[in-house]
C-alpha cells in the first residue's frame, strides 16, 4: 500500500513508544509560541493535540493560527519540568525538520475557536467549520455518534430490524405545521415532509413486521426554543405489534437505562421507571414534564377556601407548596421570589413562615383561622423553619404556575440533585378537552391512539373522562418521548374521530392509507419515539439544543453557513407551478 503522503500517525499516537523516530503528523495550528527563536506550534487533529518544535522561523512563514498543514520530524522526549498532563501527548515533542501548507487561513480569524462558545451564536453558526473545531463542540458531534451507532446496536440485539420511511410524503392535518413542496408533474399538488414516520411505522406492523425501529428524522415547522430545533429533528422510532403498554416500556427501559448509563458518569435511575399519572403530575408538579430531582411537590388546597374572606383566594384553584428550611433566607430572597411571580403573570405570592413555636408569619397569615392553621400543618406536613407558598389562579393557570413557582423556588435553593438522571413515564393522558375558544371536543394527544375501554368507552363515557393508552417519557423535566398503544380497530377509530368532529369520510380522504389497511387484519401493535436530540442535550449537560447538532438552524430557522431559505429563480418556480404573490 502506498504510503499516506500527509501523516504516518494520528496525534495522539506520538508518545515514548516512537522516541527518536521520523514521524509524519496533519492537522491545524491551534497556538504558535515564540520562546526566542524557538518556536512551539500545537498541532491539532481529530484526536488530540501534540507539541512540535520548530528552530527555523522560515518553516513557519506563511503559516497562521488554523492553517491545515503536514508536519515531518523526530520525536523527542521533553525535559521532565515541560510535561504537560493534560495532554496524551504530555511527555513528548516533535522536532520539526519540514512543514507543508496544505491549507492556507488568513490571519484575522472570525472568532477564537478554543472561545467559541463564548461568541455571538449567529457568528458561531456563519462559521460552523470553525466552531466545530473547538474541543468541547467536537466531542459534543463525536457523542452524538457513538450514542446513535450505540443505539443502533442495541436495538438490533432486541430483536427490532431497521427499516427506511419516506420523506415525501403527504400532508397531514394533525400536529404542528407542515414543510410543503410542490409538485413538478402534478400540477397545484403537494408532497410534505413527515412529521415523524408515525403512519408508515403503523402500515409496517399491519404489513407482517413484528419490531421495527429507525433513526428517524422528523420534520416540523415550529418556532425555536431552547430544547427544540426547528426546521428537523431525530428519533429513535420503535413499534412492536402484538404488544402491550408494558411492553413497550420494558423496551425504553432497558435502552434508555442503559444509553445513559453508557455515556454519562451520573447515577440512573432503574427500570422499571416510576409510572405517574398525568392528573397527579399536574397536580403534585403543575407540570406534565416533572423533575423529580426536585423534592418539592404542590398540594391541592382550594376546598380549604371555598368561602373565605380573603378575596384572592375565594372560588379560586389554590396550590400550595411546602419548602423545608426556607424560613432563615433573606428579605431579597422573597422579594425575588414574588419579582419572579408577577414577571409569569401572577398578581402577588402570598407565604406564610412556621416559627419554632409551629406559629405562622407572613401577609397571609391574619386571613386564616386557627383551624386552617392546624390542616395545613397536616396537609402540608409543615415543620419550624419551613416556608408555605399559596398560589391561587383559574382552574387551568393554577397547576401551571404552581409547578413554575416550585421549578424556581427549587433553583435558587440549589436543592435540584444535578448528579442523576430521573427518568419517569407520564401515563393515563386523557384522550380529549375542549377547545377553549369554541368549545368544540378535540383530541388531547395522538388521534390514533387506543382509548381506554375501547369502543365501549367511547360509546357510554362522557369524552372528557375518557384517557387514552398514550405516555411520555420524561428525564429531568424534559420531554424525550411520546408514545401509544394505537388504536387499530377501524370501528373504535370511526368513533374516535366522531367525537373529534370528523366524520368518516374525512377518515377516507385524510387518513386514506390507515383507513384501508386497518380493514386487512390489522394487529394491535404499540411504540414510542426517544427523542434523540434531547437525550444529547441532557449527556452532554449543554442548555440549548443546538450545541449538539453538527449543522443546525438558528433560532429565527435560518441556516447561516449555506445561506437558507434563499430565493429561487422564476424558472425554477414556473417548474413547479408557484407564483410569488
Amino acid at each position: 500500500m502506498t504510503e499516506n503522503p500527509y501523516r504516518t500517525h494520528i496525534c495522539t499516537e506520538i508518545g515514548d513508544a516512537l522516541l527518536d523516530q521520523q514521524v509524519r503528523v496533519a492537522g491545524w495550528v491551534e497556538n504558535i509560541r515564540d520562546h526566542g527563536g524557538v518556536l512551539f506550534v500545537d498541532l491539532r487533529d481529530h484526536y488530540g493535540v501534540v507539541q512540535v518544535v520548530v528552530y527555523d522561523e522560515q518553516m513557519l512563514q506563511d503559516v497562521n493560527r488554523e492553517c491545515a498543514v503536514s508536519i515531518t520530524g523526530t520525536v523527542v522526549k521533553r525535559s521532565a519540568d515541560t510535561y504537560n498532563d493534560k495532554i496524551a501527548t504530555g511527555t513528548v515533542e516533535i522536532k520539526a525538520s519540514s512543514l507543508t501548507v496544505l491549507g492556507k487561513c488568513p490571519s484575522n480569524l472570525p472568532f477564537e475557536v478554543a472561545t467559541s462558545p463564548e461568541v455571538k451564536e449567529d457568528v458561531r453558526l456563519k462559521y460552523r467549520f470553525l466552531d466545530l473545531r473547538n474541543k468541547k463542540v467536537h466531542q459534543n458531534i463525536v457523542l452524538r455518534s457513538q450514542v446513535i451507532s450505540f443505539l443502533r446496536q442495541k436495538m438490533t440485539e432486541m430483536g427490532f430490524l431497521e427499516m427506511q420511511t419516506p420523506i415525501l410524503s403527504a400532508s397531514s392535518p394533525e400536529g404542528a405545521r407542515d414543510y410543503l413542496i410542490p409538485s413538478r408533474k402534478h400540477h397545484g399538488m403537494f408532497y410534505a415532509l413527515p412529521q415523524a414516520p408515525q403512519i408508515f411505522k403503523q402500515l409496517l406492523m399491519v404489513s407482517g413486521f413484528d419490531k421495527y425501529f429507525q433513526v428517524a428524522p422528523c420534520f416540523r415547522d415550529e418556532d425555536a426554543r431552547a430544547d427544540r430545533s426547528p426546521g428537523e429533528f431525530y428519533q429513535l422510532d420503535f413499534e412492536m405489534a402484538f404488544a402491550t403498554q408494558e411492553d413497550v416500556f420494558a423496551v425504553a427501559e432497558e435502552v434508555l437505562y442503559e444509553t445513559f448509563s453508557k455515556f454519562s458518569n451520573k447515577k440512573v435511575s432503574p427500570a422499571p421507571f416510576r409510572k405517574i399519572p398525568y392528573s397527579e403530575c399536574m397536580l403534585k408538579y403543575g407540570t406534565d414534564k416533572p423533575d423529580l430531582r426536585n423534592p418539592l411537590e404542590i398540594i391541592d388546597i382550594s376546598d380549604m377556601f371555598v368561602e373565605t374572606d380573603f378575596a384572592p383566594f375565594r372560588g379560586k384553584t389554590v396550590r400550595a407548596i411546602n419548602v423545608p428550611g426556607c424560613a432563615s433566607q433573606s428579605k431579597s430572597f422573597f422579594e425575588n421570589m414574588l419579582k419572579f411571580a408577577t414577571g409569569i403573570g401572577m398578581k402577588g405570592l402570598g407565604y406564610v413562615k412556621v416559627t419554632d413555636e409551629m406559629t405562622f408569619l407572613g401577609p397571609i397569615d391574619k386571613f386564616l383561622s386557627d383551624d386552617q392553621r392546624q390542616e395545613l400543618i397536616r396537609r402540608a406536613g409543615l415543620q419550624p423553619g419551613c416556608v408555605l407558598y399559596f398560589i391561587a389562579d383559574s382552574k387551568e393557570l393554577a397547576p401551571k404556575l404552581a409547578g413554575q413557582i416550585r421549578t424556581e423556588v427549587a433553583n435558587r435553593l440549589g436543592l435540584i440533585k444535578n448528579d442523576s438522571f430521573e427518568l419517569c413515564f407520564v401515563v393515563d393522558f386523557p384522550m380529549y378537552d375542549q377547545d377553549e375558544e369554541t368549545g368544540a371536543t378535540i383530541f388531547t394527544h395522538n388521534p390514533f391512539s387506543m382509548p381506554q375501554g375501547g369502543l365501549e368507552a367511547l360509546n357510554t363515557k362522557d369524552p372528557l373522562d375518557i384517557l387514552a393508552y398514550q405516555y411520555d417519557i420524561v428525564c429531568n423535566g424534559v420531554e424525550l418521548s411520546s408514545g401509544a398503544v394505537r388504536n387499530h380497530d377501524l370501528d373504535t377509530m370511526v368513533k374516535a374521530f366522531a367525537i373529534a368532529g370528523y366524520t368518516e369520510e374525512d377518515l377516507q380522504t385524510k387518513f386514506s392509507s390507515l383507513y384501508n389497511a386497518f380493514k386487512y387484519g390489522a394487529p394491535p401493535h404499540a411504540g414510542m419515539a426517544p427523542g434523540i436530540d434531547r437525550m444529547l442535550m441532557l449527556l452532554t449537560d449543554e442548555d440549548n439544543i443546538r450545541e449538539v447538532i453538527a449543522f443546525p438552524m438558528n433560532s429565527n430557522a435560518q441556516d447561516l453557513l449555506v445561506g437558507s431559505p434563499c430565493p429561487v429563480t422564476e424558472q425554477q418556480l414556473r417548474e413547479v407551478h408557484i407564483k410569488i404573490r
